[in-house]
């Protein structure tokens, strides 16, 4: 499946260009992430590892998990009935193509976003946490968290023999990626 990665913003910066160039960082992240483990054998993305989710695919599920619900809190609508926190039954081929997809659908979602829309107070209530913040900080969070959860494979991918990992850091993503 090929992606179309978008050039963020050369403009002068905003809340809106801000974020608007970091949903395009994430949407490359998890696509350089992605593309990374397509690459390595199948069998080890549900081997168990010591991590606070126990391997490949259950961090990627995570990752994509937790998109879906932050994306549903920014637009304001109910998390649909199939969003789960629970092991997805699927393959980790489709855990690859339904991550990528979310996090194109989390760029676009952004991009259409313009500074009054990113500081609106946006509200939310789970069995677990409630909250109000403006929707720029439910938006870093989303993709702060995804960050966080990249790192973890890249150490579960040592703890399975991949000494290839690719960088996704942010920084080398503005320097390297951006700037070309």
């Amino acid at each position: 499946m090929e992606h179309v990665m978008e050039t963020p913003s050369q403009t002068k910066t905003t809340l809106a260009t801000l974020l608007h160039d970091v949903a395009i960082y994430n949407q490359w992240a998890n696509q350089t992430l992605v593309d990374w483990l397509r690459k390595k054998p199948s069998e080890l993305m549900y081997r168990e590892v010591a991590s606070s989710f126990p391997g490949m695919k259950l961090t990627l599920e995570h990752i994509w998990d937790t998109q879906r619900f932050w994306h549903c809190v920014l637009q304001e609508i109910p998390a649909p009935e199939s969003f789960r926190f629970k092991p997805f039954e699927g393959t980790v081929e489709e855990v690859f193509d339904e991550l990528t997809r979310q996090s194109e659908e989390m760029t676009a979602y952004v991009k259409s976003l313009d500074d009054a829309a990113l500081t609106e107070i946006v509200s939310f209530t789970t069995p677990w946490v409630s909250g109000s913040q403006p929707r720029a900080d439910f938006i870093n969070h989303a993709f702060f968290h995804s960050t966080y959860h990249r790192g973890q494979l890249t150490s579960i991918g040592r703890q399975l023999g991949f000494t290839d990992a690719p960088m996704t850091d942010y920084n080398f993503y503005i320097l390297m990626v951006k700037g070309k």
